[in-house]
């Protein structure tokens, strides 16, 4: 998660920062922050599996902190979990983020 901000493009051609998730195979809170983040227009969500990957586990732990998931990241900044995700959208942080 270092250097500059990674972008894409969205539907609407608002340029959107780069969205990096840790994730399971199943997570509730994965899903619902994945969909509060595609109801914002984010289209695509880099996932990273730690379920799948332990190496991933430990690197995302050693980053974040944290032993839950999801733990996401928006360009180059850390976000946390679903709570801390929903509580910038209730603030209205979440999309000044977003369109970067």
């Amino acid at each position: 998660m270092r250097g500059n901000v990674q972008a894409c493009q969205s539907s609407s051609d608002s340029i959107m920062a780069k969205v990096v998730m840790y994730t399971t195979g199943f997570c509730p809170y994965c899903k619902m922050a994945e969909n509060l983040l595609h109801s914002k227009g984010v289209e695509q969500i880099d996932k990273i599996r730690i379920d799948l990957d332990p190496e991933q586990r430990l690197d995302m732990m050693e980053k974040t902190g944290r032993r839950t998931v999801p733990q996401i990241y928006i360009g180059d900044r850390y976000i946390g979990g679903y709570d801390d995700l929903a509580r910038l959208d209730h603030q209205g942080e979440l999309m000044p983020l977003l369109e970067k």
